[in-house]
This record gives structure tokens, sequence and C-alpha cells, in this order.
């Protein structure tokens, strides 16, 4: 299903846009599964419009090197921004981003993220756009003293709450359920007159761990997980004060078993 978007109100530089519209057309002549995010999918769902300076193109994790090699073949600059999540394709001072999983690691693109059937017209070309789901899957992580994205999800769940597969987003973020419900949370906070959008049996679930969780005692190995929202905000609490990062040996505490 095409969403109605605007193209022209972001109002590139007229080279910026040849180069645009020429990579979306090289990208859709390779044959290898893509889809536009950030900006594009946010403003399709949700009729939000703002600047944006390259085009995010999500792919799969085994194609990214296939999308860099054919457009290496055809003389654009190519460079692996990093290994884990991110690459760019250059033509002068222009670039789009090739983006492959979350910048933290907690959310490769896969198959799933492709059974959508949203596209858009932008500069020309017809392009699949992440499905909301995975948009506000792609979003919930960003939080940091430079970047908040919680406003991109609050808006997505208002204006696309009946197209969120939400059994599915508690599956992605089935080990990481406190982020998605401090998200809903801000959502009620936010629209409170719309709070029945979110269905109420996840808010059930959601609550009924938050109550198990809070009778518990806490655990041996410091942990920080802040960096999976900001790697640059949590540095201190890795390296000074103890806690175990996401991955790797913090100290251990010992508590007393509770009677």
């Amino acid at each position: 299903m095409s969403q109605p978007y605007d193209d022209s109100a972001f109002e590139p530089p007229p080279e910026a846009e040849a180069f645009y519209a020429e990579s979306l057309r090289l990208l859709t002549e390779s044959g290898i599964p893509f889809m536009l995010s950030g900006t594009y999918a946010v403003t399709a769902y949700t009729g939000l419009v703002r600047p944006t300076k390259d085009l995010d193109v999500f792919c799969k994790a085994g194609d990214f090197p296939k999308i860099l090699a054919y457009f290496q073949e055809r003389g654009y600059r190519t460079d692996v921004e990093d290994e884990r999540w991110i690459a760019k394709v250059w033509q002068d001072n222009h670039f789009f981003d090739v983006i492959f999983a979350m910048s933290n690691g907690v959310a490769p693109i896969t198959e799933e993220w492709f059974e959508g059937e949203d596209t858009i017209n932008v500069y020309g070309a017809e392009a699949k756009i992440t499905p909301p789901t995975e948009l506000i899957l792609s979003k919930m992580f960003i939080q940091d003293r430079y970047r908040y994205d919680g406003a991109d999800v609050v808006h997505v769940i208002y204006r696309a709450h009946d197209r969120i597969d939400w059994q599915r987003l508690l599956r992605y973020m089935e080990p990481y359920w406190e982020v998605l419900l401090t998200h809903l949370l801000n959502f009620r906070f936010v629209y409170p007159t719309e709070r029945d959008v979110v269905p109420r049996w996840i808010m059930d679930e959601l609550t009924a761990r938050l109550q198990a969780q809070v009778g518990l005692p806490p655990a041996r190995v410091k942990v920080c997980r802040g960096r999976l929202f900001s790697p640059r905000d949590y540095v201190t609490d890795i390296t000074e004060w103890g806690f175990a990062d996401v991955v790797g040996k913090g100290l251990e505490e010992r508590h007393e078993p509770i009677a």
C-alpha cells in the first residue's frame, strides 16, 4: 500500500536530489531488497515533515556488502563506517546510509522487516518503507544528550496504532520489556485521552512483570545497560564505577538471601 508522501517538503539542493534519485534507481535496479526508514517513514505514517540530510537505506546484514559492491562497480565511493551496523555510499559530498542493524546491536534487520507492503514515491522512485512495528523498534533505544526519538515513537503509535503488530513488538522487546513499558507510559502521559489505542493486554502483561520484579533481590553482578541508549553518556559507569557493560564482567556484589 502506497503511503501519501510529499518529497518536495524536504527541498534538498538540486545536486543532492539528483544523487538521491539516481541512488534509488540503482537500488531498485539491483534487485537487492531494501527499504527506506528514518524521516521518510515517520513522515509517511504521521504526516510530520522535517528536514533530512540523507537517505536511511535499511537492508539485511547479508545484503549490505552486495549493495556496496553494486555501487562501487559503478564508480561510487563506499565506506564501512562500523561493521556492526552501518556503511555509506558516497558521490562527492553526498551520501546515503546503508543500515543493517541498530547501533547497539539489539535489533538486526531481518526478513521479518520486509513483510510489510507500504511504499512511498520519493525522488521519482517507489520504495518500500519500514513497517510501523519495526519503525518503532528502530527508535526505542535512541536516547542520549544529543538525540531522543521518543517523540517519533509516540507519534507513530498515535497515528498508526492500528497498523502495529503488538505481539511482534513484544517479541522483539522481550529482553528489554522495561524499555517498551517506558515508551508506552510516555505515550499515555503525552496523550491521556488516547490511552485506549494501546491494547489493554500488553499494559497488563508489562505491569504484571514489573510487579513481579519489584519483590526480587538485586542481581549479584553490577550491570549498567545505559550504553544501549548512549555509548558516550554511560562511560564512567563502566570505567570508574565498577558496572559491567552490556557484555563483560563487572563487580560481583554478595547479598544475603531473603528469608
